[in-house]
């Protein structure tokens, strides 16, 4: 394998990997967005916006979408308000990292989703934050890799008649 060969399926798997990562962020944008407001915040459409840019951080991304509707519900609706975006961002983030990610990474990149769901929790183990932050595309490389091993051999056919 030539080293053009080995950029064009790195490439392409981290490009089919930020494909599912887009689709990603647009539907918990969409989730944020009906959710805020269904709760009643105040400038939900940016809360939104906000959360779809932050989506592309791995793992930290939620954990900021959250701070800017949180605020706004503490200061329009008080505790109440506030309990109501931490219930959703809740929803939001069990149905992100355990359906959306693992499909969308299935679909995209011939993920398993037992090794999208598991493969983060042991590179954080062995390698902190780093191997959090890189699992994903990581896997997206590998799993690139396994499938351009599997493809079938083509050959030419036998120019030798055949007998029967």
């Amino acid at each position: 394998m030539e080293f053009r060969d080995h950029l064009r399926t790195t490439g392409g798997a981290l490009h089919r990997w930020f494909v599912a990562q887009s689709y990603d962020a647009l539907l918990v944008a969409a989730i944020w967005l009906l959710g805020l407001w269904i709760i009643g915040l105040p400038w939900t459409p940016l809360w939104a916006v906000l959360a779809f840019a932050f989506q592309y951080i791995p793992h930290f991304g939620p954990i900021l979408s959250l701070i800017g509707p949180a605020v706004a519900g503490v200061t329009s609706g008080g505790a109440m308000r506030l309990i109501y975006v931490l219930m959703l961002y809740a929803i939001i983030a069990v149905v992100d990292g355990l359906v959306l990610q693992p499909y969308l990474m299935k679909r995209t990149n011939q993920v398993p989703i037992w090794a999208s769901i598991l493969t983060p929790l042991v590179l954080g183990f062995f390698f902190n934050l780093v191997g959090v932050l890189v699992s994903a595309p990581l896997l997206a490389v590998v799993y690139a890799y396994k499938a351009r091993g599997q493809e079938p051999e083509i050959l030419p056919p036998d120019p030798r008649p055949q007998l029967r």
